[in-house]
């Protein structure tokens, strides 16, 4: 168990520490010499179970908050302090608040200073405790009059019973999510290298384990560990950890970094979250309002984007976005607590929804459907909504171990929940409910049978082109897969790089496929330059029309591809030109323009500036490039059959 003090400045909580763990906390030389805690302080004691209790000690100055969120942020029972000669005052307030913020709610108050105060007074500080907790969690939370002072003191030892008992029940935290410590110190020690510390937030840690720090993203490796103060070789959730890093410079870390497993975060500079002022935050925020926030160990400004109205009152609950100044890290569920602009005042706290949030239509139904999704399975419904939510296409299971904390082990998923592989990697599997799948397969059998109804003299339609007639948001790797199923159940066939249903095909008599055998070979031999359909008629002596005709039955069953109305090229020529171009556009060459201009297209293929030209177009019309500019690129999701044989497809 971690217990973290809380209180106004000068009412004991160090010298409380000290009383019960027999360490002094404040280990600067400022801090010893003023007579304050000015940076945070850790104790450890051992317990009767052979485990150890965690103590942080948080500075009291109005001016700290931001190192008493810090500080806060990851315990497990609240020390509150109050001074029996001073009573309740504004720190005492202030702190108390965001231990509500930050979900805090088992705990104890050590009333402290009772030398100082006679029976009255001390009776009336009570009653002005029990008044100030009534609202809150720490409502029952017990009350021990200590004078930490003083040797033997009857209260300190109850207190220090009562926390005892109290780590030695408290159930412990879930450790099998994706691990995460936030950081709230870091060091060199001599000898050792770089250390951080901080509170495991989830999941556990071993020895040699390489984790990211985030949310620069680096690669980190656990050289050593200590836990509760103690060499350990492993740490797991609810307990402090000092890490000894290798492959990383202290300067390179701060307070407010995590140290997570590879695929537990993703940076970003939105997040949507459902925020709550306070009723007496005197605040009214309006869009682009600057607030400060404490997530974690992080303090950082961040814009307010409201998604609900154009003002957010006092005391009002809402969804805003946070725009912060540079990346931060979270996950759903996190707490976090926002002070004004001034940073002078707590003002409000919430709960993140969404850590990855977009940039546009945040408002949107669909929106605010997959916020209600989230805020569903923080309330303990599971990933299903989420699931939902995320139609047509499902999610990665990557996304949601990150949205849900949990490793793929952990996850349960919806009864009938299916998983799409799209390569090796089981993190990129698609994820849905099993009418996702079944709608996807539906919308590209569709599309194609629309394709067939509007252009019924066609063999088909490539699928890059199929995508972007029926999805065109949908990840290619989930729509090849989807291609995939169709084809293997037969349900859609491939003739080359043609896609159609098996009843749409197109037949020779007996006479073409005599003709087409004299016409094929001669397409072939031509190379990159065929003779045009008029060439054609003359040199096999047969009418114009009657070339045409076949030629376009043959573009139909994909032996030919028509680059203009009366020129046809075989298409294992297409294939090398395709290949040739791919080759071209990936090449690096220092300076040159992404993609190939037609200068560059016309000296590698041999041809004239014109046929060039046309050849470039026939690629863009069918989507296997685009231009840009003065340039051709290759489309995302291009067709790979083009870069084989003919008989790849």
């Amino acid at each position: 168990m971690i217990v973290g003090t809380a209180g106004h400045i000068d009412h004991g909580k160090t010298t409380l520490i000290k009383a019960l763990t027999g360490v002094n906390t404040d280990r600067l030389k400022e801090e010893q010499a003023r007579g304050i805690s000015i940076e945070l302080g850790y104790a450890y004691t051992p317990l009767p179970n052979g485990e150890v209790l965690g103590f942080i000690d948080v500075p009291g100055h109005e001016r700290l908050v931001h190192t008493m969120v810090a500080g806060a942020s990851g315990i497990d029972f609240a020390l509150l302090v109050i001074a029996a000669d001073d009573g309740v005052m504004p720190q005492t307030r202030e702190h108390l608040e965001i231990l509500q913020w930050l979900g805090i709610s088992t705990g104890a108050v050590a009333l402290t200073k009772t030398d100082r105060a006679d029976a009255a007074r001390m009776t009336e500080v009570t009653s002005e405790i029990r008044e100030l907790l009534a609202a809150t969690k720490l409502a029952d939370a017990p009350v021990f009059a200590v004078a930490a002072h003083h040797a033997q003191d009857a209260g300190t030892a109850a207190l220090q019973q009562h926390l005892h008992e109290a780590a030695q029940h408290m159930s412990p935290r879930r450790d099998d999510g994706l691990f995460r410590l936030a950081i709230d110190r870091v060091f060199t020690l001599a000898g050792h290298g770089t250390v951080v510390t901080g509170t495991v937030f989830s999941g556990q840690v071993q020895l040699g384990d390489h984790l990211a720090l985030m949310p620069a993203g680096d690669t980190v490796r656990v050289r050593s560990l200590h836990v509760q103060n103690r060499p350990a070789a492993s740490g797991h959730a609810g307990q402090r950890c000092a890490l000894n890093l290798t492959g990383i410079d202290k300067d390179a870390i701060k307070r407010g970094d995590w140290l997570a497993a590879p695929s537990a975060m993703t940076a970003s500079t939105r997040m949507d979250v459902e925020l709550q002022l306070s009723a007496h935050a005197g605040v009214l925020l309006r869009n682009r309002s600057p607030l400060h926030v404490h997530l974690g160990t992080l303090h950082q400004v961040a814009q307010v984007a409201l998604l609900d109205g154009n003002t957010m009152m006092p005391g009002s609950r809402s969804r805003v976005q946070l725009l912060f100044e540079s990346p931060v890290c979270a996950i759903p569920g996190d707490r976090f607590i926002v002070r004004n602009a001034q940073a002078n005042m707590t003002i409000g706290g919430g709960h993140v929804l969404d850590p990855l949030a977009p940039a546009r239509k945040r408002r949107a139904p669909e929106r605010q459907a997959w916020l209600d999704a989230m805020q569903l399975m923080l309330d303990g419904a599971g990933v299903s909504a989420l699931l939902q939510a995320a139609s047509p296409g499902g999610m990665r299971l990557s996304m949601l171990m990150q949205l849900s904390g949990l490793p793929a082990t952990a996850l349960q998923l919806p009864e009938g929940a299916q998983s799409i592989a799209v390569n090796s990697q089981e993190q990129d599997n698609f994820v849905m409910l099993p009418a996702q799948w079944q709608s996807l397969r539906t919308l590209a059998v569709t599309a194609l049978t629309d394709f067939h109804a509007r252009f019924p003299d066609e063999q088909g339609v490539d699928a890059a082109r199929l995508r972007r007639m029926a999805l065109p948001a949908l990840d290619n790797a989930l729509w090849q897969a989807v291609i995939g199923s169709l084809t293997s159940d037969a349900m859609i066939q491939r003739s080359g790089p043609w896609l159609h249903l098996p009843q749409h095909a197109v037949s020779l008599s007996d006479s073409e496929q005599v003709l087409a055998q004299q016409l094929l070979p001669a397409l072939a031999a031509a190379g990159f330059d065929p003779p045009w359909v008029r060439e054609l008629a003359q040199a096999h002596k047969i009418p114009e029309e009657q070339v045409r005709q076949l030629l376009r039955k043959l573009l139909q069953q994909g032996l030919v591809y028509q680059i203009e109305r009366d020129l046809f090229y075989h298409h294992d020529r297409v294939r090398e030109l395709a290949a040739l171009l791919a080759g071209l556009a990936t090449e690096v060459n220092t300076g040159a323009t992404a993609g190939v201009n037609a200068a560059r297209w016309r000296d590698a293929t041999g041809l004239g500036r014109k046929r060039a030209i046309q050849i470039l177009e026939f690629f863009d019309r069918i989507g296997y490039t685009r231009r840009v500019r003065d340039a051709h690129v290759l489309r995302d999701g291009a067709w790979p059959g083009w870069h084989g044989s003919a008989e790849s497809g």
